[in-house]
């Protein structure tokens, strides 16, 4: 697998970042990950329009967006079917140990999604939604909390997390939007809830607008998507997976997730060819 660190092409077991980048040390940067269909990048242009807001906010410099797009364009080219992940970080910013911002490219496959996802709601103290945090809907290097997340609910025997407020309203899961249709109405979290501003999630809501059906953003009880008619998790890996269950709750298995995937890959033949 071939890697680009700030324009220089390399092969993965020669990629090397400072020891002293503060994207090692701290998690100081943001990123990316754009899905790969055949070697062409999927709402590329939405992507790089998100991380250039990440950067802003964390007050990195954006590495030349024209730079970004060829490199993407390089390694997906040579990857394929997949996903380009795209790092910016913050470089080292102690006097003493100074180092430049990096920029690292990378293909990566697709991991193994299941046809349907068994979550384990927990609260999430740490997320956005749940207080008056600086760095709403930044998509940055720190996401420990959900990775760990993520990792207590496969302990627990779950295929991953459903995040929650301390009040119990539900925000996303840790690296995908959560949906699901009650009433003939697709309901999903509200940005104010300070979830991530998904491009799954846009491609969603075209979809539905194609299909005729409702959408009802806001905040919601974790008790509303239990009693859904069906459930779905939104990524750009997941695509549209529908959710079966949340705890030891099952959730129903309706057809608009099916449809709603469907739509979505039209969407991507539409944009890609």
């Amino acid at each position: 697998m071939r890697v680009i660190i700030d324009g220089v092409e390399m092969a993965a077991e020669d990629a090397t970042i400072s020891i002293f980048d503060w994207g090692l040390q701290r998690g100081f940067g943001a990123f990316e990950v754009i899905r790969s269909y055949g070697g062409r990048l999927f709402r590329g242009a939405g992507h790089l329009d998100r991380l250039q807001r990440s950067l802003a906010a964390l007050h990195i410099p954006c590495p030349d967006r024209a730079d970004l797009e060829r490199w993407a364009a390089t390694v997906a080219g040579a990857g394929g079917d997949g996903t380009v992940r795209i790092i910016v970080t913050g470089g080292g910013r102690d006097p003493l140990f100074e180092a430049p911002p990096a920029t690292i490219v990378s293909w990566d496959p697709l991991p193994t999604v299941p046809d349907h996802l068994r979550l384990e709601a927990m609260i999430a103290g740490w997320h956005p939604g749940t207080d008056r945090a600086m760095f709403h809907g930044v998509k940055w290097l720190s996401y420990a909390p959900n990775m760990a997340a993520t990792d207590a609910a496969r302990r627990d025997g779950f295929d991953d997390a459903l995040l929650l407020t301390a009040a119990g309203d539900v925000l996303e899961g840790p690296t995908f939007t959560v949906a699901w249709v009650a009433d003939d109405v697709l309901e999903t979290p509200g940005m104010e809830m300070g979830i991530l501003a998904s491009i799954t999630r846009e491609v969603l809501m075209e979809s539905c607008a194609r299909l005729g059906i409702e959408v009802r953003q806001g905040r919601f009880p974790l008790s509303r998507l239990l009693e859904a008619d069906e459930a779905m998790a939104l990524s750009t890996t997941k695509e549209v997976t529908p959710i079966a269950a949340v705890g030891e709750d099952l959730v129903g298995n309706g057809p608009v997730a099916s449809e709603l995937a469907a739509v979505h890959r039209v969407i991507v033949s539409e944009e890609l060819g």
